[in-house]
C-alpha cells in the first residue's frame, strides 16, 4: 500500500497557507487591503466578504479607501468594519469610505507579536495532528504483504523530513511578520 508523500504534502501546505492568511490579519501600522480580509458585510440577504462588494485600495501608508460597487451598501460596510474588532474607524465620505490607519504604539506592537505567536502555535498544533494521523496510517501497514519494517521506518523518516521542512517554512513566515510588526 505505502503512504505516498504527495498524499500528505497537500495537508501541510494547507496548514501553512491557513497560517499565512491568519497572520495577514495582524496589523503592521501600514495601510494594506489585507487588513480588511476578515470583514464580512450583510448584503443582498447574505453574508459576503468585503472584497466581493467593494474595491479596497491603500493610496498611502496611513489610509485605506473602500469604494462599494453598490452605493446603497455604504452603511452596512461601515458597520461591518466597526464590528470587525480591527480598531479602525471608518468614515463615509460621499460615495467612498475612508479609513485612517493609526500608527501602532510599541505596546500595541508587542501585543500583536504575542497574538502572532498564538496563531503560530495553532498552526503548529495543526501540523502535529497531521503528522500524528499520517504516522498512524503508516504504522497500520505493519504486517501487510509487501511492506517491510524498513519500508515503514523509511516512510516515517520521510514524514519527519516533511515536518521539519514545513516547520522551517512556518518559522520563516513568522519571523518575517514579526519584523514587519516591530518596524516603525
Amino acid at each position: 500500500m505505502s503512504i505516498h508523500r504527495s498524499s500528505y504534502l497537500e495537508k501541510f501546505e494547507k496548514a501553512l497557507t491557513h497560517g499565512q492568511e491568519s497572520f495577514a490579519t495582524l496589523r503592521t501600522g501600514r495601510a494594506s487591503a489585507q487588513l480588511l480580509d476578515g470583514v464580512f458585510v450583510e448584503a443582498y440577504s447574505t453574508r459576503m466578504a468585503l472584497h466581493e462588494v467593494a474595491s479596497i485600495s491603500a493610496p498611502d501608508t496611513q489610509l485605506l479607501v473602500v469604494k462599494p460597487w453598490d452605493k446603497s451598501l455604504l452603511g452596512q460596510i461601515e458597520k461591518a468594519i466597526q464590528i470587525a474588532e480591527l480598531n479602525l474607524n471608518p468614515i463615509i465620505d460621499g460615495e467612498i469610505i475612508r479609513i485612517v490607519v493609526p500608527a501602532l504604539t510599541q505596546e500595541r506592537r508587542q501585543e500583536m507579536v504575542k497574538s502572532l505567536h498564538q496563531k503560530e502555535e495553532e498552526v503548529k498544533v495543526m501540523m502535529r495532528n497531521i503528522r500524528s494521523d499520517v504516522r498512524r496510517d503508516i504504522e497500520k501497514q505493519e504486517g501487510m504483504a509487501g511492506i517491510s519494517e524498513d519500508d515503514i521506518k523509511a516512510e516515517v523518516a520521510e514524514l519527519d523530513e516533511v515536518v521539519k521542512e514545513y516547520s522551517a517554512k512556518l518559522e520563516e513566515v513568522v519571523a518575517t511578520k514579526e519584523r514587519e510588526l516591530m518596524s516603525i
